[in-house]
């Protein structure tokens, strides 16, 4: 067995009992929202642990690879205990719970564990540059952090801007258009992916390090198709009706842009 296969087992192991702890959670308490947060805080979980045991000849690489993976999940960890806490369980899981029915503890476990066998692919580009030889960062490692840096500031404050008009009374009924979001539709999902395309070029000069690109590649197809933009949109078109396909129509639907006339 190769030593990144026993990386990704001993990564596996580790995700499998934190979500399986969390499944008990939520079947105490009845939400499952808590897989969100136990998606994005055990990313960072396995880099730690990875780094303690394997370390890397280069410090510098070590701590940015530490920074990458800590801030990401930090600052996401505490994006969706705010945006979540107090609150009755998110719809999507409340729908899971209705379709499921008799079955929906098993099932429910099941959906856990695949969040943790994501959770182990994800941390593939952090796993993979431990892996890196060389003593000194590369060019393209130091390119990659920048674009991550970029990345993760523009998240971060688009989140801050959609969570501010939110707090304003006079928001409701209304669409945010405010900083990045005149220009993208889901510019949080934009730098999302931004970042995960950073993680994989930070990877790409290590060893098998073009495996890293699976990481963008599944992320855009999740926001496409999968949990992202399509349930965003529905969600905004029931709920503010004509004035998102106005916005629809004027504004990019991910990568920001200048607006279009409608």
């Amino acid at each position: 067995m190769t030593p990144l296969a026993v990386q990704l087992l001993a990564a596996f192991a580790l995700a499998f009992s934190i979500m399986t702890v969390l499944w008990l959670v939520q079947r105490k308490t009845g939400n499952a929202g808590i897989v969100d947060i136990g998606w994005s805080g055990t990313i960072p979980l396995i880099v730690v642990a990875a780094a303690a045991l394997l370390g890397n000849p280069s410090p510098l690489r070590l701590g940015l690879l530490l920074a990458m993976a800590v801030l990401w999940g930090g600052r996401l960890v505490w994006h969706i205990h705010k945006r979540s806490h107090g609150k009755p369980e998110d719809g999507r899981y409340a729908e899971l719970r209705r379709a499921w029915g008799a079955r929906v503890q098993p099932k429910m476990f099941l959906f856990f564990q695949f969040q943790a066998a994501a959770a182990v692919l994800f941390s593939l580009p952090f796993l993979l540059s431990l892996g890196q030889t060389a003593t000194t960062l590369q060019p393209l490692e130091i390119a990659a952090f920048l674009l991550w840096l970029f990345a993760w500031l523009g998240e971060a404050s688009a989140d801050r801007q959609l969570a501010r008009f939110k707090r304003d009374p006079a928001a409701k009924g209304r669409v945010c258009e405010a900083g990045w979001w005149r220009y993208s539709r889901h510019p949080n999902y934009f730098f999302e992916w931004l970042i995960w395309v950073a993680n994989a070029l930070f990877a790409w000069s290590a060893p098998n390090g073009p495996w890293a690109l699976l990481c963008p590649v599944l992320m855009l197809f999740f926001l496409f198709k999968v949990t992202g933009i399509p349930a965003t949109e529905e969600q905004a078109l029931k709920s503010k009706g004509d004035a998102y396909r106005r916005y629809q129509q004027t504004t990019s639907v991910f990568i920001p842009l200048p607006r279009r006339r409608a």
